[in-house]
């Protein structure tokens, strides 16, 4: 019952935090349905192209999802259900959602160009410059960490190579994503080479969505760790090249069938499992200020991450979906609808960790693969207690396939940010650049050289990456949120929401980067047993560039606001 209570309030807060708080921040910002967008004013057929609502609701949801609001809450776990329920709710209507619907608004009204062009606008040229090279690095941690999840979740371990029957959880979950692949190819090619409308191609997709999961049951797909990571390196830069309509667009939007259904199933489970006792909610409310992942604060809030706020998310509301948006009216849905519903799905995450936590949460410290205990708490909530039945196959698949999604749309954000590095303001593309800069603002390199070093990063632990990732993302997000309250300053609209959640956020994850370099140096001082291994260097590079940057645009900032403050009084 527990779990039922814990739900019906998350859903309740997070409609009310909706249609009040949204609503209001709409009116604030003068969101405009009779304005043009990007996609009508510059369609290109390749990266601008207007989508239906629904399909863009699933671009952009299925993009932001990914892997994040199933490992952070679940690992976040430790500190008890209280906390993680607080940050997901809270964060998601008032920090997240303003974050990801102020992201697209503006850049709505920038053409549809990223964040560095936002900040330019208000923070100067080289703060632009300066975002954009801390973007790509946070960018490569998100192709980092997804490819090690999708990888881990293919791989059985067992050397198979190949087709095989009666599969694996692991094979089936990898047989359907490849079907899934072809599929939405197929259904872009129906939608916008053969002028089938959405509805009739969406009933075809769901069938072969099913027909898919069918064999996918029946036969799996088996490769080595290391192949898997290859191939999907290689899958994610022909998604980042081809035109949106082709892969990105139809693949998201039927992707998100599967994460409601995934949603839908969980909902299902909490209330079967509140009325015949199948399995029991055991996770304490509450263990304590300090636990296996450090203190509460700044732990909790980089932790959790997506399925509270995400610095990743203005990147992708920015980089694709703002080329798609039809109308300004919808910004709202698409933006802000979308985190809040990836908020539930963070505390349905929390409830299914919290089906298992005497499995998975020992001795204070989380143990295992996030997914797995996912698709193993809904599985429980039914009555299952293994893992080779249906229903932990497809919500396995489902975690998979939303952390491809992400991949496609994070590698293609690469290949826009790498590009403007290097591209003068009157540039349009790399044509028009000379001498070296055309071929490092040339796709095919920015593409080929992300990917190379976000695969090869992905062959590290997940707890090596997820820790630098949490941190790097929700930095990004301070900064994001930061931009567009610089940039509502400058054109005279209310910016006084942004404020406190701007400061919370560039504190957390800066004390949370702090704390990983003093931890890292001082275990080389001490001489600590793999002290010195790769990955730690890693680390610790990576965080205190990342830092010195962060430092940087925060004080960029502040003169901004102290301009803006002098301009108005």
């Amino acid at each position: 019952m527990t779990a039922l209570l814990i739900i019906l309030a998350a859903i309740a807060l997070l409609f009310i935090g909706y249609v009040f708080y949204g609503s209001w921040l709409a009116k604030q910002w003068g969101i405009d349905p009779k304005k043009k967008t990007p996609a009508m004013e510059k369609a290109d057929g390749v990266d601008y192209v207007c989508a239906k609502p629904a399909v863009l609701m699933g671009h952009h949801f299925s993009s932001i999802a990914g892997a994040g609001p199933i490992n952070g809450p679940i690992q976040a776990a430790v500190f008890g259900w209280v906390p993680v329920f607080l940050w997901c709710v809270i964060g998601g209507i008032f920090f997240g959602g303003l974050q990801d619907f102020g992201s697209l608004f503006a850049s709505a009204r920038h053409e549809g160009k990223s964040v560095g062009e936002i900040i330019k606008d208000s923070m100067g040229k080289t703060s632009k410059k300066l975002f954009i090279v801390f973007a790509l690095l946070v960018l490569i941690l998100v192709i980092a960490s997804f490819v090690n999840v999708v990888a881990g979740t293919f791989f059985t371990g067992d050397g198979t190579f190949g087709i095989v029957s009666n599969p694996t959880g692991n094979q089936t979950t990898a047989m359907i994503s490849l079907l899934f692949i072809v599929l939405a190819v197929i259904y872009g090619v129906l939608t916008n080479r053969c002028g089938v409308k959405t509805l009739p191609a969406t009933i075809i997709g769901l069938a072969g969505i099913i027909i898919s999961i069918i064999i996918g049951l029946n036969f799996g797909f088996a490769m080595s760790r290391t192949a898997w990571i290859v191939f999907i390196g290689v899958y994610i830069a022909v998604a980042s090249l081809i035109p949106v309509w082709c892969l990105l667009q139809p693949r998201d939007y039927l992707s998100s069938f599967l994460l409601y259904g995934m949603m839908a199933l969980a909902l299902v489970g909490i209330v079967f499992s509140a009325i015949t006792g199948k399995a029991t909610f055991e996770l304490p409310a509450f263990t304590g200020w300090k636990t296996s992942i450090g203190p509460l604060f700044p732990a909790l809030f980089i932790t959790v991450a997506c399925g509270a706020c995400s610095g990743f998310h203005s990147l992708i509301a920015t980089g694709t979906t703002s080329k798609q948006l039809d109308n300004e009216k919808n910004a709202k849905a698409i933006g802000y609808g979308s985190m809040l519903i990836e908020s539930a799905l963070g505390v349905i995450s929390l409830i299914a960790v919290g089906m298992v936590s005497k499995t998975f949460i020992v001795d204070g410290a989380f143990k295992g693969a996030p997914p797995v205990a996912f698709a193993t708490g809904i599985a429980k909530m039914f009555g299952f207690v293994d893992q080779n039945n249906a229903i932990y196959a497809l919500l396995t698949l489902a975690v998979s396939v939303f952390a491809l999604t992400s991949l496609d749309s994070a590698t293609r954000l690469s290949r826009f940010m790498f590009s403007e590095l290097f591209l003068k303001d009157n540039e349009v593309s790399y044509k028009n650049a000379s001498g070296i800069r055309k071929c490092l603002a040339h796709p095919l390199f920015g593409t080929a050289l992300m990917v190379l070093i976000g695969c090869t990063l992905g062959g590290l632990s997940l707890s090596q990456i997820w820790a630098l990732f949490g941190s790097a993302n929700q930095l990004l997000a301070g900064i994001a949120l930061m931009a567009v309250a610089a940039w509502l300053g400058e054109v005279g609209k209310n910016n006084k929401m942004f404020y406190i959640p701007t400061v919370f956020m560039l504190a957390a994850t800066l004390t949370q980067l702090v704390r990983t370099v003093i931890a890292k140096c001082s275990a080389m001082a001490a001489g600590a047993k793999n002290a010195f291994h790769w990955g730690n260097w890693f680390q610790l590079l990576f965080a205190s560039a990342m830092a010195v940057l962060a430092v940087i645009l925060i004080i960029e900032g502040v003169k901004t606001f102290s301009r803006q403050a002098k301009k108005s009084r």
